[in-house]
């Protein structure tokens, strides 16, 4: 029972509304690591500079993630993304992007960790997915998230990848443009095309719309009424739900739902502060209790 995931470990600047943070704990495999941990073991792979903080080595591995297929490049510097949130705090705004070492990332694992079953590939270059991708022996569910950047500059690299995996993770813009399909129904059901299985589109403050040839299902986002940094939300979002399918070991229909809610309350706690600052001390326990009150307010 444990998920491998590879993405990316950061270091983030973000400003909103209410306060700014500088060199902080980011990063799509970060984000994702902190949600699907609750439900079961994490194998983190990634790749970080020299400047990399030890704190946060420390910080993961306390909170019980796998950190040994995380390179330390002696030279060079981590990737880092800095942002602002303005008015509408579903969209940020890009100041800055340093790939540094991620420009020459190429992921190495263990026997032990090639041989697990539920494989996420966060958000990273399209070949850096697949190079992963090749080295795993019998696995049993994929998940894929990309951004806009890949389906802009490497569409080709995307879309061959699509064939190889179970399921497509997407916000509501990157569907839209991928697919070329404003509707986002007939927009999932061209991505399905592409070749995955199953498509999860993500509509931040409007929930999630799951699609695949067997059902169709929409869960509307957790009514939040505090919001103050939602960098992270999709992987959280991501970690929640393939970190619930991987306990359960078995993919269907009662089960996808399930997860849905689970990684749609975990995203519910992302953004109630900065970074991991929220997700990084949530358990069970408090996914459960919310889950509660989820259930009054949807007729889940």
């Amino acid at each position: 029972m444990s998920i491998l995931v590879l993405g990316t470990v950061a270091l983030d600047n973000v400003k909103t509304p209410f306060g700014q943070r500088k060199q902080m704990l980011g990063g799509s495999a970060a984000h994702f690591a902190m949600a699907a941990r609750i439900f079961t073991k994490v194998n983190l792979v990634a790749i970080v500079g020299k400047d990399f903080p030890q704190k946060h080595i420390k910080f993961l591995e306390a909170k019980g993630i796998n950190l040994s297929a995380l390179i330390r490049e002696a030279s060079g510097k981590t990737f880092q993304w800095s942002g602002e949130y303005k008015g509408d705090l579903n969209t940020a705004i890009t100041l800055n992007t340093e790939l540094g070492v991620l420009n020459t990332f190429k992921p190495e694992i263990s026997e032990e960790q090639k041989r697990i079953e539920h494989v996420f590939l966060a958000n990273v270059d399209p070949d850096i997915q697949r190079h992963l991708l090749g080295h795993m022996r019998l696995p049993k569910l994929i998940a894929l998230d990309s951004m806009n950047y890949w389906i802009n500059n490497k569409r080709k690299s995307l879309l061959r990848l699509l064939k190889e995996v179970d399921i497509y993770v997407a916000n509501d813009q990157e569907a839209r443009s991928l697919s070329q399909e404003h509707n986002l129904i007939q927009a999932a059901r061209a991505l399905r095309s592409f070749g995955p299985k199953m498509v999860l589109i993500k509509k931040g403050e409007h929930g999630v719309l799951f699609y695949s040839d067997k059902f169709i299902f929409s869960l509307p986002a957790y009514p939040a009424d505090k919001v103050v940094d939602p960098t992270g939300a999709g992987d959280t979002f991501a970690g929640g739900f393939m970190g619930y399918l991987a306990k359960t070991k078995k993919v269907n229909m009662q089960n996808l739902r399930k997860a849905l809610v689970f990684g749609t309350i975990a995203a519910s706690f992302n953004i109630e502060n900065f970074g991991l600052e929220r997700t990084s001390k949530l358990t069970r326990k408090d996914l459960n209790k919310r889950l509660v009150q989820f259930k009054k307010c949807t007729m889940f």
